[in-house]
């Protein structure tokens, strides 16, 4: 379970440095195999190879005839790209995974249960935004008894 959001830096070659906490689980859950991917939202999604493939399967048994359905191929299937972290916990940020999702030097690791969310310093201060300004309305219907 990735939980947690922290603030980290690109190195120079454009690789991620995975905190201590989460490299365990993902060099058992992945043999350190991950599968990096565009989100419609502007943001990276990272995830453990074996979570990745259930997605993938989905994504491209969708009609290529659809025009939602190639979209999201083309973004997902497309931007797709299997990187290895190394024994320092590193990741590369491809270029264009880079450039797609308007990263600088600073970015935000963010767990979303099985995989993680990497956002841009700016798209992730824009999230936060968007949750302050939805107040009261943040709650999806039916959530209304979480207990908080």
């Amino acid at each position: 379970m990735f939980q947690g959001a922290a603030a980290l830096s690109l190195d120079a070659k454009g690789r991620l440095a995975i905190p201590a906490r989460h490299r365990d689980a993902l060099t058992k859950l992945a043999e350190n195999q991950l599968v990096l991917t565009a989100h419609p939202h502007r943001c990276l999604l990272i995830y453990p190879a074996p979570a990745w493939v259930p997605i993938r399967d989905k994504v491209l048994a969708g009609s290529s005839l659809d025009q939602h359905s190639a979209l999201l191929k083309r973004l997902l299937v497309g931007f797709a790209r299997d990187e290895e972290m190394d024994a320092a916990g590193r990741v590369l940020i491809a270029p264009e995974l880079r450039s797609f999702a308007q990263f600088e030097k600073q970015v935000h690791l963010v767990g979303q249960g099985d995989h993680f969310e990497l956002w841009s310093d700016a798209g992730w201060q824009k999230q936060q935004e968007a949750i302050f300004a939805l107040g009261d309305q943040l709650m999806p219907a039916g959530w209304e008894t979480l207990p908080l």
